[in-house]
């Protein structure tokens, strides 16, 4: 919702603290996701589970995109937004 986005921008730690829980410190493969559990660069844990073409990270958000190489990561795109724990 936007009043949440608006809060989330207005508040920086905030949201350092969320997106760093989307990057985990190493390069990723497909089959690493299928029963996975990553620490984030924001200190938590994050987990993956699937196989083939369908994965999720948290048991909730999708892997709609993925394994797209970059300079210096992996990139897999998920359809929302994965809020660390309080």
């Amino acid at each position: 919702p936007k009043a949440d986005l608006d809060a989330l921008l207005a508040n920086k730690a905030e949201l350092t603290k969320v997106l760093t829980y989307h990057v985990v410190g190493q390069k990723l493969t497909p089959q690493q996701l299928e029963k996975g559990s990553f620490d984030t660069l924001e200190k938590s844990k994050l987990t993956t589970a699937g196989s083939g073409t369908e994965y999720t990270v948290n048991d909730s958000s999708k892997v709609v995109c993925g394994n797209v190489p970059t300079a210096n990561a992996t990139v897999y795109i998920v359809d929302s937004v994965l809020m660390p724990p309080k």
